[in-house]
């Protein structure tokens, strides 16, 4: 095994615990647990909260769009609408009169639920806005949407 030079750091950091991508992944865990606990309540996990959110804002949506919107692989968006389908949150169009992809929608149990699981979610996103100085918020938005960019990642932004 031979000795190589060391990598520098890409910013002044003293152990890795100092890096962004570390703290990116801390506060994005945080965030998974906190909506877990949160959407566990409403009989949700966070995929299929995200789901129902997208359909509220865009109905008509099709699984792979759904997928992109929520980050998931197509496999996994489809285990995640079958849950839904099965809990009668959504319902799917059999046929469609252009393209293969088949519309999705929310039913009115879909609305209700998406509704009432909201509110908890909101709540989480409050309380971890509410730590910064809200002078900061459209910066760290802005920032976050070109570290994003950077890394060519996906583009959903509500900016």
């Amino acid at each position: 095994m031979e000795d190589r030079a060391p990598v520098p750091p890409p910013h002044p950091a003293k152990d890795v615990t100092e890096h962004v991508g570390y703290r990116l992944k801390k506060a994005s865990t945080a965030l998974r647990g906190a909506m877990d606990k949160a959407l566990r309540e409403h009989d949700l996990t966070v995929p299929q909260y995200s789901c129902l959110e997208l359909l509220d804002e865009q109905p008509g949506l099709s699984n792979a769009d759904l997928a992109r919107g929520t980050f998931v692989t197509r496999q996994s968006a489809n285990i995640v609408l079958r849950g839904l389908k099965d809990a009668g949150l959504i319902t799917q169009a059999t046929s469609t009169d252009h393209g293969r992809a088949l519309p999705i929608h929310l039913t009115a149990a879909g609305r209700q639920r998406l509704h009432a699981a909201r509110g908890a979610v909101y709540a989480i996103e409050e309380r971890m806005i509410e730590s910064i100085p809200a002078r900061r918020l459209t910066a760290l938005l802005a920032d976050l949407d070109m570290m994003t960019e950077a890394l060519g990642g996906p583009e959903r932004s509500s900016g």
